[in-house]
This record gives structure tokens, sequence and C-alpha cells, in this order.
């Protein structure tokens, strides 16, 4: 098993036998549209599929849900413009951030008014 394999890594043939040498190149060939399959499904399908639902979270904010930013900060949206949003940080404290500093939505607002009706 061994030998075969370090025969198939060297790229040498047998002793005894002749290889064709078309069959390198085709085997070659096959072999960069393998890497580039893998690197299709390992690394740029599942970015795709993260932007896309990233897109798909910012366009479904509205007032009321509580979100995560990219720097650390819990907030609850109180304005949603085209391109930022108004985040209540505090009472009576509210900044304006880019809807693409939203990392995830915690709470919808339909969750967040339920916890607050029940813990009053």
């Amino acid at each position: 098993m061994m030998r075969l394999f370090e025969l198939l890594a060297m790229g040498g043939s047998p002793a005894g036998t002749e290889q064709d040498p078309r069959a390198g190149i085709l085997n070659m060939v096959f072999m960069v549209v393998m890497v580039i399959v893998m690197f299709y499904f390992l690394l740029l399908r599942p970015q795709q599929k993260q932007r896309k639902d990233q897109e798909e979270l910012l366009k479904n904010v509205k007032t009321g849900d509580k979100v995560l930013l990219n720097s650390g900060i819990f907030g609850i949206i109180s304005n949603v413009k085209d391109k930022s949003l108004m985040v209540k940080i505090a009472d009576n404290v509210k900044i304006e951030v880019l809807k693409s500093a939203v990392g995830s939505v915690v709470q919808k607002s339909a969750e967040l008014e339920a916890a607050v009706s029940s813990q009053k």
C-alpha cells in the first residue's frame, strides 16, 4: 500500500510499464478541476451564504428589535433609515450607526414586548 502511494505521489509508473503522456496531462487536469471544486465548496459557497444571510437580516430589521452591533454594544432600534439606524443604547442616549454595523438581532420587537410585559 505504501509503495503504491509513493508511486502515485512521485508520478512514476511501475517498472516495466509505459504510460501514455496524454494520460498524465488528463490526470493533471482532473486534479486541477478537483482543487477548484473543493475551493468553491469550502471557501466561496459558505462566504456567499453568509453574505446573503447578513443582507436578509439587515433588510428585515425594524424599530423595536434588540440588536448586537459589531462593536459589542447592545441596543434597541428606535428608527430605521435607508443606510443607517438610530439605536438606543441607554436612557436618553441614541447613536446613529450604519446598517452594516449590526452583527445580529438578539430579540425581535414582538419577543421584546412580550418579555417586558411578563416582567410587569
